[in-house]
């Protein structure tokens, strides 16, 4: 069923489970439908202004379409036989020892949240990791579904990388799930597009849609930032926290895609724009602002030079 499956893409679901295993995923599989809902209530009567926006409304539709097609690529693909072998070798890794179950439930949420930081930032650190991560950066509208805005090589990346974790740290299926949906949760609060009173006092400890904003700017400079997915204090220690809030989201040069072209750019490695269409970029910035002055001659050069300027660093 859909509900049971609902976290494939965040979670680690055990097979074989026992019974209380099994109603404990249903519950969390439940109450991450029910937030999610609740929270696309909260963005579209709270939100920052931009619910009238037809390129939210297409933003919506084409990751509530990914996220479905994902679903159904995990089922067909299996990967809970991969898996499995995680959930075989769970009790002998090096949390496993630790005797109180509480504990360990803290240090492996602690643990994967920073494996998770470490996840996020190798991808935008490696060609080969961003080429399916851009996707996910493409929205022009961060909102709430954009949490499950993730092309399906990116899935099965982030699940091999979370099941070699068990595998390392010993933790239960069980405790797992419950990691994995608190921090399903994190992921889609810190989408939302909205703003609330006390949200910069809390990112000094947590990541809030303030922080989150910035890691989707347009700017590369801004976007290779707060990679966080529940606690910022991992971007404070190793510097890569930055606290601004962007002009634009998403790509440039990217327009807003539907669910097919978003399967096909995450195959797709140059999007920016060739020689070609950059130099015919500065030549039309160039004319716009020798019209702005009249065509007075003489100026050419310097009209050339400005336009290249701010196209350059535009990119």
């Amino acid at each position: 069923m859909l509900l049971n499956k609902v976290t494939s893409h965040f979670t680690l679901p055990a097979v074989d489970l026992a019974w209380p295993e099994l109603a404990t995923r249903d519950v969390l599989s439940g109450l991450i439908l029910a937030m999610f809902a609740l929270l696309m209530v909260v963005e579209i009567r709270a939100g920052r202004g931009v619910r009238h926006d037809r390129t939210v409304r297409a933003s919506y539709r084409a990751n509530l379409a990914t996220f479905l097609f994902n679903d159904i690529a995990m089922s067909l693909l299996s990967v809970s036989s991969l898996l499995a072998i995680a959930d075989r070798y769970a009790d002998h890794g090096v949390l496993a020892e630790v005797e109180s179950p509480w504990l360990q439930g803290l240090l492996g949420f602690v643990l994967l949240d920073l494996t998770l930081y470490f996840w996020h930032w190798a991808n935008h650190r490696f060609p080969w990791l961003w080429i399916f991560h851009k996707v996910h950066h493409s929205d022009r509208s961060m909102n709430v579904t954009t949490a499950f805005r993730l092309h399906v090589g990116e899935v099965l990346l982030t699940m091999a990388v979370k099941a070699l974790f068990v595998v390392v740290t010993g933790i239960s299926s069980t405790l797992v799930l419950v990691n994995e949906a608190i921090i399903t949760l994190f992921v889609m609060f810190h989408h939302l597009d909205v703003s609330f009173r006390g949200e910069r006092l809390l990112g000094r400890l947590l990541v809030v849609p303030r922080l989150h904003r910035a890691h989707h700017s347009a700017l590369r400079a801004e976007h290779d930032r707060n990679y966080g997915a529940v606690f910022s204090l991992w971007d404070r220690l190793f510097g890569t926290l930055v606290e601004i809030e962007p002009d634009r989201v998403g790509l440039r040069y990217v327009r807003e895609q539907g669910f097919l072209e978003l399967l096909k750019f995450g195959f797709v490695y140059a999007y920016l724009p060739n020689q070609q269409t950059l130099r015919a970029m500065i030549a039309e910035a160039a004319y716009f602002r020798a019209e702005k002055r009249g065509f007075a001659p003489g100026f050419e050069l310097f009209d050339w030079l400005d336009a290249e300027r701010e196209i350059t660093e535009a990119m």
